[in-house]
C-alpha cells in the first residue's frame, strides 16, 4: 500500500468510527422524532460511506469505487432530507415519514446518476456538475434553515448549520476543481475523509441543544422568494455555462465569439427577467400558492404598509403613497384616490403611475351610496349584477372611462366613507378571494385613519396660522387706536391753536410720525407677526425722548432721565411702542398734572433697565397676577386689553422681562429689563444680521 493510500485509509477509518459512535449515541435517544431518526440515518450513512472509502484506499478496485460513490449519494440524500425536515411543510400539516423517504429517494436517484458518471477517477464534466449543483442546494438549505429560525432559537441550530455547511462547502470545492481538471484530485480525495469528520463536534453540540429535534422553524416568504430566485439564477447560469462550453467545443473558429455572444445575451435576459415586475409578481404568486397555506405574510405586509404611509418623501404626496401601498398588496401597477371635500363630493386627491382622472362623484349617487352603505370592495367588471340579496349599481361613466379599472377599494373611518381608491388590473391574474378582500379592507381602514390624522394636522396648522394672524391683527388694531387718539387730540386742539406756528410745526411732526407708524403696521400685516429684521442695537435716549414729546404735547407732564450712550438689543419701532404703551397707561392712571417719570440706566448685570413710574391709582396684587398680562383683560372703557400682553410677549422674545410694583392709591412702577449692548453682543448682533 502506497503512502497516499495509507493516509486515505487512516482518515476514512477515523471518520467511519466517529460517525458510527455519534449514530449510536443519537440512536439511543432519538425516540419517535422523525427528525432524530433521519439524523441517526444520515450519521450511519456517513459512517458507511467512510468505510467504503477505507475499502477503496486498500484495494483500489472498480467495485470499491462504485460502492464509495453509491454510499456517497445515499449519504447526501439523507443529510439533505434532514435539513428539509427542519422546515415545516405547507398547509400546516404534520411531518410524515413517507414524505421524507420520497425526498431521500428523489435526491439519491439524482446523485446515483452522478455516481455512475464518476465510476472511475476520471469521471465526466456533466457528472461533476450534478455534484456541484447538489452542494449548492445543500449550502442554500443550511442558510435557509438558519435564517428561518426565530432569533431566540438560532443558538440551537447554528452549530448544525455551520457543520453541515462545511461538509457541502468542501465537496463544492473538490468537485468544482474536478470539473475544471476533468478528474478528482487525489490529495483532495484523501483529505475528504478527515474533512468530513471535523464538523462532528458541532453536530454533537446542536444535538445536545435539541435532544428531541423538535424545534419549530418559521419560514419567511421573503427568504423563500430570494432563495428561489437565487436557485433559479444558479441553475440558469450553469445551463448557460454548459451551453457555452459545447458551443465553444464544436463551434470551430467562431466558437469563442459565439460563446461570448451567448453569455452576453443570457446575462441580459437574466437582468431583464429579474427586474421585470410581471416576472417577480408571477414568482411571488407561484410561491404563495405552492409553499404556503396563506397568500400573505401579514406581519411583513403590515410593516410594509405602515412604512410606506409614514415615509417622509418630498417627491410623492401622502395620497400617492397610500395608493401605492394598497396597489402593492395585489400587484396592481397603478391607481388613483378620491377624497371627500367639505361640500360632500369626492374628488381626485392623488394618483400613482397614471394621469389623475378629471372626475368627481357626489356622495348621494347610487354607486357611491352603495359603497358607503356596504363598505364592499367592488370589482368594476361585476357592476350591474346581483350578489346575494344586493344589486350592484351600474358603474358611473367616469369609472368606466378609466382604462383597465379593476377594483374600487372604499376607505372608511368609523362609519363614514372618507374616500376610495381605484386600482388598475394587476400584472398577473390575481384571485380576489376572502383573504385578499380582508387584507385590502383592513389596509384601507388603516390608510383612512392615517389620512384622517394628516387632514386633522393640516386643519390644526391652518387654524394656528389664522390664530397668529388674528393675534397680530389685534395688536395692529390696538396700535391704530392709539394713533387715532393722537390724531383726534390734534384735531380738537387745531380749532384753538391752528394759527400758532409752533402748533403747526408740532402737528406736522405728529402727522409724519403717525404716517411712519402706519406704514410699519402695513409692513407687519404683510410679513406676519415676527419682526422683519433681527434685533439690532437701539439708542434709547432719542427713542424715549420721542415718547416724552408725544405725551407732553398732549398736555401731560412726562419727565425722562436717560444715561448717556445707553443702548439695548431690539427693534426700535416695537421698543417705542412698548415704552409708549407703559407711559400711556401711567398717564391714564394719573391725575391731569401728576407727572410720569421715565428712567433708563445700565444695570449691575450689564442689562438696560427702563423704569416707568406714576403716582396714580395703582393696582392690586390679584389684578397683576390674574389679569394684567392676559389678553383681552382691561379696566378702560375704550380699552382692548392687548397692549400689556403684546409688550410682555415681545420683551420675553428679546430675552428680557417686565416686573410690576404697585399698590392701590399709591402708584405703579413698571421695570423693563433688556439685553444690554456691549462688544460681545455687538459681534453676535452683526453675525445674526449678516
Amino acid at each position: 500500500m502506497s503512502t497516499p493510500d495509507y493516509l486515505a485509509s487512516v482518515t476514512y477509518g477515523i471518520g467511519a468510527v466517529a460517525y458510527a459512535a455519534i449514530a449510536l449515541q443519537l440512536g439511543l435517544r432519538a425516540g419517535r422524532s422523525w427528525r432524530g431518526r433521519l439524523l441517526v440515518a444520515a450519521c450511519a450513512a456517513s459512517s458507511m460511506w467512510e468505510l467504503t472509502g477505507v475499502g477503496h484506499a486498500i484495494w483500489s478496485l472498480g467495485m470499491t469505487w462504485q460502492g464509495y460513490q453509491v454510499a456517497d449519494a445515499l449519504r447526501w440524500g439523507l443529510w439533505t432530507a434532514f435539513l428539509v425536515t427542519l422546515v415545516p411543510p405547507a398547509a400546516g400539516r404534520k411531518p410524515r415519514l413517507p414524505v421524507y423517504l420520497a425526498l431521500v429517494a428523489a435526491t439519491s436517484v439524482v446523485l446515483f446518476l452522478a455516481a455512475f458518471g464518476t465510476l472511475n477517477d476520471a469521471g465526466t464534466v456533466s457528472a461533476f456538475g450534478l455534484w456541484i449543483i447538489a452542494a449548492i442546494i445543500g449550502l442554500a438549505l443550511c442558510e435557509h434553515v438558519f435564517r428561518a429560525t426565530p432569533e431566540d432559537r438560532r443558538w440551537g441550530v447554528k452549530p448544525l448549520c455551520i457543520g453541515v455547511a462545511a461538509l457541502y462547502g468542501f465537496d463544492l470545492f473538490m468537485f468544482s476543481d474536478a470539473a475544471l481538471m476533468k478528474a478528482v484530485d487525489a490529495s483532495f480525495w484523501t483529505s475528504r475523509g478527515i474533512a468530513h469528520v471535523m464538523p462532528i463536534p458541532l453536530i454533537l453540540v446542536a444535538s445536545a441543544r435539541n435532544r428531541a429535534w423538535a424545534i419549530d422553524v418559521a419560514i419567511s416568504r421573503a427568504v423563500v422568494f430570494r432563495s428561489t430566485a437565487l436557485l433559479i439564477s444558479g441553475v440558469y447560469l450553469l445551463a448557460v455555462a454548459a451551453a457555452g462550453y459545447y458551443v465553444q467545443l464544436f463551434g470551430g473558429e467562431w466558437g469563442k465569439a459565439m460563446t461570448t455572444l451567448l453569455l452576453l445575451a443570457a446575462l441580459l435576459l437574466l437582468v431583464v427577467l429579474f427586474t421585470s415586475g410581471t416576472f417577480r409578481a408571477r414568482l411571488k404568486v407561484y410561491i404563495s400558492k405552492n409553499f404556503f397555506s396563506y397568500r400573505y405574510d401579514y406581519r411583513e405586509e403590515w410593516l410594509r404598509l405602515t412604512a410606506k404611509l409614514a415615509q417622509g418623501d418630498s417627491r410623492s404626496s401622502v395620497y400617492e403613497r397610500t395608493v401605492r401601498a394598497l396597489a402593492d398588496l395585489v400587484e396592481s401597477p397603478a391607481g388613483a384616490i378620491w377624497m371627500q371635500d367639505d361640500d360632500g363630493k369626492y374628488r381626485v386627491a392623488g394618483s400613482w403611475n397614471m394621469a389623475p382622472p378629471a372626475s368627481e362623484e357626489d356622495m348621494s349617487g347610487p354607486f357611491i351610496g352603495f359603497v358607503a352603505r356596504t363598505n364592499w370592495i367592488v370589482d368594476t367588471r361585476s357592476t350591474g349584477t346581483r350578489m346575494g340579496e344586493e344589486q350592484l349599481p351600474e358603474a358611473p361613466a367616469w369609472l368606466t372611462a378609466i382604462p383597465d379599472a379593476w377594483l374600487l377599494v372604499p376607505m372608511a373611518s368609523e362609519t363614514r366613507l372618507v374616500g376610495f381608491v381605484v386600482l388598475l388590473k394587476p400584472r398577473v391574474p390575481v384571485e380576489v378571494n376572502w383573504e385578499v378582500l380582508d387584507l385590502l379592507k383592513t389596509a384601507a381602514r388603516q390608510a383612512a385613519s392615517y389620512l384622517g390624522h394628516v387632514r386633522a394636522i393640516e386643519a390644526l396648522v391652518e387654524a394656528k396660522q389664522f390664530d397668529a394672524f388674528n393675534r397680530m391683527s389685534a395688536f395692529v388694531v390696538h396700535d391704530l387706536k392709539n394713533l387715532i387718539a393722537q390724531l383726534s387730540l390734534m384735531l380738537r386742539n387745531a380749532e384753538r391753536h391752528g394759527s400758532n406756528p409752533e402748533f403747526q410745526r408740532d402737528m406736522l411732526e405728529t402727522v409724519q410720525h403717525v404716517v411712519e407708524r402706519m406704514n410699519r403696521l402695513l409692513l407687519q400685516l404683510r410679513s406676519g407677526e415676527t419682526p422683519v429684521e433681527n434685533p439690532r442695537p437701539v439708542e434709547l435716549a432719542p427713542l424715549i425722548e420721542r415718547v416724552r414729546l408725544v405725551h407732553t404735547r398732549q398736555g401731560h407732564p412726562v419727565r425722562a432721565t436717560v444715561e448717556p450712550g445707553l443702548r439695548a438689543l431690539g427693534h426700535e419701532e416695537r421698543l417705542e411702542r412698548v415704552i409708549g404703551h407703559l407711559v400711556q397707561n401711567a398717564v391714564d392712571a394719573s391725575e391731569a398734572h401728576s407727572p410720569v417719570d421715565i428712567r433708563a440706566s445700565l444695570g449691575t448685570d450689564r442689562r438696560a433697565v427702563i423704569e416707568v413710574s406714576d403716582l396714580g391709582k395703582g393696582m392690586s396684587s390679584e389684578f397683576i397676577r390674574d389679569q394684567l398680562f392676559k389678553p383681552f383683560r382691561t379696566t378702560k372703557a375704550a380699552g382692548m386689553g392687548i397692549g400689556a400682553f403684546e409688550s410682555h410677549q415681545y420683551i420675553r422674545e428679546l430675552g428680557g422681562n417686565i416686573t410690576v410694583e404697585s399698590m392701590p392709591g399709591e402708584g405703579t412702577r413698571f421695570t423693563v429689563s433688556l439685553p444690554g449692548f456691549n462688544k460681545e453682543n455687538d459681534i453676535q448682533a452683526q453675525q445674526v444680521a449678516a
